[in-house]
C-alpha cells in the first residue's frame, strides 16, 4: 500500500513519521497471552507517567503541539495514546474488543504513540497522511459524526478513515479482516520507531498468526 505524508502536514511538523506493518491476520476474540503481556504494561504506567504532568511526555506533547499548529484544540481532541494512558491513569480498565485491536492499544501504551489498525481490503491505494479540510467528516467507531476539519487524517481514493484522535467505522477491524495494515504515528521522529514497528510485527506474528507482507517506515 502507498502512503505519503502531505506537505502541509510535514511544514506543521517537520519530524512526523511513520511505522507502518502489513500482514494477512486471524483475527481472534480474546488472546490471553496478549492480555498478560497488556497487563503487564498496564501495571507499569504509574511509574512511567502521572496524569498531572502527562501533557509534558514528549510524545504526548508532540501531538499536542502538532494539532495547535494546524488549529486543533487537543484538549477537545486527544490523540489516541495520550486517551490510553489518562484512562489508565484514571483506573479504569482497557477495552477488550479483538486481538488485534488490543494489540494495538498495548503498542500504544508501550511507545506513548497514536497507533492506528485499518483492514485494508476496505481501502483503495494510494494513501495519504494530511490535514482534514473544513467540512470533512466521519462516522468514528462507537461513536457519532466526528468533525476532522484540521486533524491530522489517513485518506485513500474515496476519502478519509482514520485519524490519531478516532478512527472511522469504514476500515475498522472486525471478525471478517484477513488483511491488517498497522500504523504507528511518531511526532517525534524516527528515533525508536524502528524498533518499534518491527516489535509490532514481531507480536502480530506471536498473537495473531501474522504473516508479515511489509514493514516500512515513513518521512
Amino acid at each position: 500500500m502507498t502512503i505519503s505524508i502531505d506537505w502541509k502536514l510535514k511544514k506543521a511538523n517537520p519530524v512526523l513519521a511513520l511505522g507502518v506493518v502489513e500482514a494477512l491476520v486471524t483475527v481472534e476474540k480474546h488472546s490471553e497471552a496478549l492480555w498478560t503481556e497488556i497487563n503487564s504494561v498496564v501495571a507499569g504506567v504509574p511509574s512511567r507517567y502521572t496524569l498531572e504532568k502527562l501533557v509534558y511526555a514528549p510524545e504526548v506533547a508532540a501531538v499536542r503541539n502538532t494539532y495547535k499548529q494546524i488549529g486543533k484544540d487537543p484538549s477537545r481532541y486527544r490523540g489516541s495514546a495520550e486517551a490510553l494512558l489518562r484512562r489508565v491513569l484514571k483506573g479504569k480498565d482497557l477495552y477488550r474488543v479483538n486481538n488485534i485491536v488490543d494489540l494495538n492499544n498495548l503498542v500504544s501504551l508501550e511507545t506513548a504513540h497514536p497507533v492506528g489498525s485499518y483492514d485494508l481490503d476496505k481501502l483503495t491505494a494510494p494513501i495519504e497522511f494530511r490535514i482534514g479540510a473544513l467540512g470533512e467528516s466521519y462516522k468514528g467507531i462507537g461513536k457519532e459524526t466526528i468533525n476532522i476539519a484540521e486533524l491530522p487524517v489517513f485518506a485513500d481514493t474515496v476519502g478519509p478513515f482514520g485519524s490519531p484522535t478516532s478512527d472511522s467505522e469504514r476500515a475498522m477491524i472486525t471478525e471478517t479482516t484477513t488483511t491488517v495494515m498497522m500504523v504507528i504515528i511518531s511526532f517525534t521522529g524516527r528515533t525508536g520507531l524502528d524498533e518499534s514497528v518491527e516489535k509490532a510485527a514481531e507480536r502480530l506474528t506471536q498473537y495473531c498468526r501474522g504473516e508479515i507482507a511489509d514493514i516500512t517506515v515513513i518521512e
